[in-house]
């Protein structure tokens, strides 16, 4: 049986990985920033806000401490970062994906074989 916990922590990354899409999408069609570096921003604002929910609401992990938290976030997420990156890059540059595409692929393959299982076991324990 999926327990209530995993609904949360995919809310939380849906809410974090729409702030994330709607920054680099807005950067890349308004402001005309290139693909990559937008992306890297999008991820890096998603990050953030997927750290704040797992800690309080996610996880209900508040009563630790937050520098051993975010330190352990950090290790994870920087394995994150260049996953989405590395797998965005590919489908653009090497597979001539379109971006938006090649975003939301590798952001759920992450997401689901990566962020949730380090998430739970390693950084809100």
């Amino acid at each position: 049986m999926v327990k209530p916990v995993f609904f949360k922590a995919q809310a939380s990354s849906l809410i974090a990985t729409a702030i994330d899409f709607a920054l680099t999408i807005f950067l890349v069609e308004v402001i005309h920033v290139f693909e990559i570096v937008a992306a890297a921003l999008g991820t890096i604002t998603g990050g953030v806000v997927n750290f704040l929910l797992g800690r309080n609401w996610v996880f209900k992990a508040g009563a630790q401490p937050i520098p051993k938290q975010a330190f352990r976030y950090v290790l994870v997420w920087i394995g994150n970062f260049f996953l989405n990156i590395a797998g965005m890059t590919f489908m653009v540059n090497l597979m001539h994906a379109n971006y938006i595409f090649s975003k939301i692929f590798v952001s759920l393959l992450v997401g689901v074989f990566y962020n949730y299982l380090l998430q739970g076991k390693y950084v809100f324990k």
